[in-house]
């Protein structure tokens, strides 16, 4: 997915401050025993060019503890792919790892990652949400690094004209997108509805927003069959039934959807804070014209889906104690402030979103603010790749009308509940 791919290059920016650190004369105490000693961190790929320079800085001031950079393909699967190649082989490549928030559990549960002790790092700290996201059957596998939380886009422009606010609910949704962007040559509501791991993302919030869930016990139970979660799938059926959702919208990935918005081709759209800040930059063609609110609910504010990514130490690293160290370093308050102010990603430190300055600097870290706090993980399991592979399945033979609302919900409690019974 698009803010994972962003996950991986925020690392780009975790040693401006080191850069700092090193101008000012301070240094590591270097200890090369206790399980000190060289590191390879393994990311997404550097789609900037710039990470190896950065870990320069880095590796200036812990000359024992340098830090290899090893760029994985730019595509999630293929990175995931890569990472589990290795660790099931337990070749021991990879010391510390940029993951997915939703291959914690998966990686915990095989083995490939080691618990990490809570008092190491600064949870208290961090968005509340965000540390569930690092933790399986209780304990603390990884550490937060980069938090998102999908957002609601909406041409403040139009609704002002219209004299109307941004919708709260589904039905206000609904009917802006029937009937005010018809009369702007502009398409209702779109999200990510190709069948890949963003549709999974949105179905998940459709039916978290109607107040169901999906899986429940880390994966044990099915409990997707349910009204909500039928009115949450049948919202998302209906869009495109009737229209307001554009067909086109089923090809749509983030960046796809991105771009017809930045185009001016959409009057709402479901995206994470990257696609807010890039469609504002001067150029655009409704710079100016954006605003943004919480994902809309039934009856008021809706449920995002947790996005980001999560830092976890290989269970075959060579230098455990080296690794918590960058860890530590990378989720402190001085580099989560460069991953926003230099990377535009949400960081997880929760007092920089109430920061002034930043506010000024990012005038939608309120609002993300307040969906990261209701939003809620995609389901937890050892199987999260086939779990996600059955959503986007069903949910996409739904929206394309090879399944009713009702079917697929009940086609997806029997596929779900043959995964977590292997």
């Amino acid at each position: 997915m698009r803010w994972i791919h962003a996950a991986g290059r925020g690392l780009l920016v975790l040693v401006v401050v080191l850069t700092g650190y090193v101008a000012s004369g301070a240094r590591a105490d270097e200890d090369p025993g206790g399980g000190r000693g060289p590191l390879t961190l393994a990311t997404a790929g550097d789609l900037t060019g710039y990470l190896g320079p950065l870990l320069e800085g880095w590796n200036r001031t812990h000359p024992s503890e340098k830090v290899t950079l090893v760029e994985l393909p730019d595509s999630a699967d293929e990175t995931r792919a890569q990472m589990v190649t290795d660790l099931r082989r337990g070749r021991g490549r990879f010391d510390v790892l940029n993951i997915d928030v939703d291959w914690t559990s998966e990686f915990a549960a095989a083995g490939w990652i080691r618990p990490l002790p809570r008092d190491r790092f600064p949870l208290k700290a961090f968005l509340p949400p965000v540390v569930g996201t690092a933790t399986y059957d209780g304990r603390l596998y990884a550490v937060p690094y980069v938090t998102n939380a999908g957002l609601l886009l909406y041409r403040k422009d139009v609704l002002a004209a219209e004299g109307v606010p941004p919708p709260r609910t589904w039905a206000e949704l609904e009917h802006d997108a029937r009937t005010i962007a018809p009369k702007y040559g502009l398409g209702g509501y779109a999200g990510q509805f190709l069948p890949y791991e963003g549709l999974t993302v949105n179905a998940a919030e459709a039916v978290y927003s109607a107040g169901g869930t999906i899986l429940g016990d880390e994966g044990a139970r099915v409990t997707v069959d349910s009204s909500a979660a039928r009115e949450g799938i049948g919202f998302l059926v209906r869009g495109v039934r009737d229209g307001w959702i554009p067909e086109e919208a089923l090809t749509y990935k983030e960046e796809e959807s991105k771009q017809a918005f930045q185009d001016g081709r959409l009057l709402f759209l479901r995206n994470w804070p990257y696609a807010y800040a890039v469609a504002s930059a001067p150029g655009s063609p409704v710079a100016g014209k954006i605003g943004v609110a919480p994902l809309p609910g039934p009856h008021g504010p809706g449920t995002s889906v947790l996005g980001g990514s999560n830092l976890a130490v290989s269970s075959h690293a060579r230098h455990p104690e080296s690794a918590a160290r960058l860890i530590a370093y990378l989720t402190s308050e001085p580099v989560q402030r460069q991953v926003l102010t230099r990377g535009a990603l949400p960081p997880v430190r929760s007092a920089l979103y109430e920061d002034p300055e930043l506010v000024r600097r990012f005038p939608y870290l309120p609002t993300l603010r307040e969906s990261v706090l209701s939003a809620a993980p995609r389901p937890k399991s050892p199987h999260y790749d086939q779990v996600s592979l059955v959503v986007q399945a069903v949910v996409h033979d739904a929206l394309t009308g090879r399944e009713t609302p009702e079917s697929a919900v009940r086609r997806l409690a029997r596929e779900l509940a043959a995964i977590s019974h292997r």
